[in-house]
């Protein structure tokens, strides 16, 4: 845990190693989920959903990497170091379904707040992506959202 927070905090940090960026994306996942100072039940499901979807882990795994990164959540200083550290992880076609993912959890509790949305913005100019694309991954979102 503290190997990644050196490498997260370094004034140039290079690319995170696989194991690393999957425990940084779920980090920003609860970063996300825990932004309006709620930390609902479905919002630790869908972040269970969207670890195992996107990582293609079985349900066990992706509940012992969250608990990890809510630790490493709870540690880190910033945002923008998670999100640099993704965005060199990703490559930029990928990030689109990425902020996909980060909308599901910042709508799975039902709730759209100030902040959330803030933050959201945030990571998406970040991640190299602009409003339109972020509202469009959104939108991609709230239709698997309203299939489920």
């Amino acid at each position: 845990m503290i190997d990644i927070l050196r490498r997260l905090l370094a004034p140039d940090p290079a690319r995170l190693p696989e194991p690393d960026a999957r425990l940084a994306l779920a980090a920003l996942l609860v970063r996300i989920a825990r932004t309006d100072g709620l930390y609902a039940a479905e919002e630790v499901e869908r972040i269970d959903r969207t670890l195992a979807q996107y990582h293609g882990l079985g349900p066990f795994e992706a509940a012992r990497l969250r608990t990890e990164a809510e630790d490493l959540e709870r540690q880190a200083p910033d945002t923008v170091r998670f999100t640099r550290a993704l965005k060199a992880a990703v490559a930029l076609e990928d990030r689109a379904d990425l902020m996909a993912a980060l909308w599901s959890v910042a709508l799975a509790d039902g709730l759209r707040d100030a902040e959330e949305d803030r933050l959201m913005r945030m990571v998406a100019s970040l991640l190299g992506l602009t409003d339109v694309e972020s509202a469009r991954a959104r939108q991609r979102a709230e239709r698997r959202e309203a299939e489920e």
